[in-house]
């Protein structure tokens, strides 16, 4: 997202050279580890929510999720963010709180 800073002369508008470039917040999807959901039910859940999520990414994630404690399951833009962090977490997934970066 760009800010700018404009003035107007007549008929034209020109930007400010001190135009500054924000950019968008991003966050982070975290699963945390319960004792109630299988490896499988979490693989699957991460496979079918997260965009591109393969099915060896998504166990390996499972066993992260299982051995860890928890683990990051998708990075990008907070609006984007929300939307998973509710999918999987309808899906009975125990969720962090999205954690903004």
């Amino acid at each position: 997202m760009e800010i700018f800073n404009t003035c107007s002369i007549g008929n034209s508008t020109l930007l400010d050279p001190k135009t500054t470039k924000k950019k968008y917040p991003e966050a982070r999807v975290i699963v945390l580890d319960d004792d109630f959901n299988t490896f499988e039910h979490v693989a699957n859940c991460l496979q079918a929510i997260i965009p591109g999520m393969s099915k060896e990414r998504s166990w390996e994630l499972a066993v992260e999720v299982d051995s860890e404690g928890s683990a990051e399951v998708w990075r990008g833009p907070f609006e984007q963010a929300e939307l998973y962090h509710h999918q999987l977490q309808s899906q009975g997934l125990t969720m962090a709180p999205i954690e903004r970066i």
